[in-house]
């Protein structure tokens, strides 16, 4: 779920517009906690229990900027409640979802990680969020995986990380990109995914493999998208964010439904939105998260909700990473995909997992 971003200051004041218009706090009952209107956080957080200013002896966020392949990077630090930059620290690095931001759900899993004595750090990828790079949401797989790199490359040298003891989790769509980044990237010592989505596999098969029959169609429409892009013309984008809320609820997929409820009305924040440039596609289509595998010789813990559509994805991936036996899929009874980004029930499951998993393993 991604979008044009903010190429031009026209642009950026119409996402702004459109997310504060949608920006809107769900109901609380038992199971749900209110969200963040983003515009009243200082650091435009958009979960619930967000961190709105940094107290000595309390988690603290410290937004920073680093390069990355001449692409200014955006990214959040968060420190734990004993932080002292004499100590040493074991960090995990957080990869966000498909168009999100990190003033998201990675925020609340780093945040919440940071809670349990990690140093930890979400970053927007290159080309989205508030990190630079022109056109606006190039969702490339080779750059959604140099963001992987990048950030272990900037939290191995923050004070107080020791290298020897860095994790990696990834959520939906950054779940499959941290596949493919552990598989040769040995520094991170274990991985996690939480809700992974194959971004390769969906945009060239369709969600749940329902878009086998037109396959060559659509590469030829990111084929005339690319030579429109080089001749100098507009920018194609594919992903519709604009869908009417009748629209909206006759969509296929739960997945999708929930999504734009999440990221538009719940959780919204005008960097994230769900258009990608439709050149994308040339190496989207290309790419699988669950390629070779094999590579992965480190522990791989997947989070999954038990009624997510989505759950193939996890379930096709933990049978194909035949180079670990240290391996498991762990089902969260009872959640659907975005509601592991959120609901407090199915975070805190998906957290007691992850610390027990990363104090092991890190």
């Amino acid at each position: 779920m991604r979008s044009k971003g903010m190429g031009t200051e026209m642009d950026m004041r119409r996402n702004a517009i459109k997310a504060m218009a949608v920006a809107a706090v769900i109901s609380a009952h038992a199971d749900h906690a209110v969200a963040v209107d983003y515009r009243k956080n200082p650091y435009t957080l958009t979960y619930a229990g967000a961190i709105t200013k940094n107290e000595p002896g309390k988690v603290n966020i410290h937004p920073v900027t680093y390069k990355l392949n001449g692409v200014d990077i955006s990214a959040n630090v968060y420190t734990p409640a004993d932080y002292d930059p004499r100590k040493t620290f074991s960090a995990i690095v957080v990869a966000h979802p498909n168009g999100g931001v990190k003033e998201q759900v990675a925020g609340l899993y780093a945040q919440r990680l940071a809670e349990k004595g990690y140093i930890t750090i979400a970053a927007d990828a290159a080309y989205q969020g508030a990190s630079s790079g022109t056109p606006r949401n190039v969702d490339k797989p080779a750059n959604r995986i140099e963001d992987i790199h990048g950030m272990a490359d900037f939290i191995s040298r923050y004070p107080g990380v020791d290298t020897e003891h860095l994790g990696l989790l990834g959520i939906c769509g950054g779940g499959g990109y941290s596949l493919a980044a552990a598989k040769t990237d040995k520094r991170f010592k274990s991985i996690a995914t939480v809700s992974m989505f194959n971004s390769g596999r969906v945009r060239r098969n369709g969600y749940a493999d329902s878009q086998l029959g037109n396959i060559q169609e659509r590469l030829r429409q990111a084929s005339a998208a690319r030579a429109q892009e080089v001749a100098g013309g507009k920018i194609q984008y594919a992903g519709d964010a604009r869908l009417t809320d009748e629209e909206i609820s006759k969509l296929p997929f739960e997945l999708y439904r929930q999504g734009y409820e999440y990221y538009w009305k719940t959780h919204a924040h005008p960097g994230s939105t769900f258009e990608y440039t439709m050149s994308s596609l040339l190496d989207l289509m290309r790419w699988d998260a669950t390629d070779q595998m094999e590579l992965i010789d480190q522990p791989l813990l997947m989070i999954a909700g038990s009624k997510a559509d989505s759950l193939y994805m996890s379930e096709d991936a933990i049978a194909k990473a035949t180079g670990t036996k240290d391996k498991e899929l762990f089902k969260i009874d009872g959640a659907a995909h975005i509601e592991t980004y959120w609901v407090p029930k199915y975070v805190d499951a998906a957290i007691a997992k992850l610390t027990a998993f990363y104090a092991r393993t890190i």
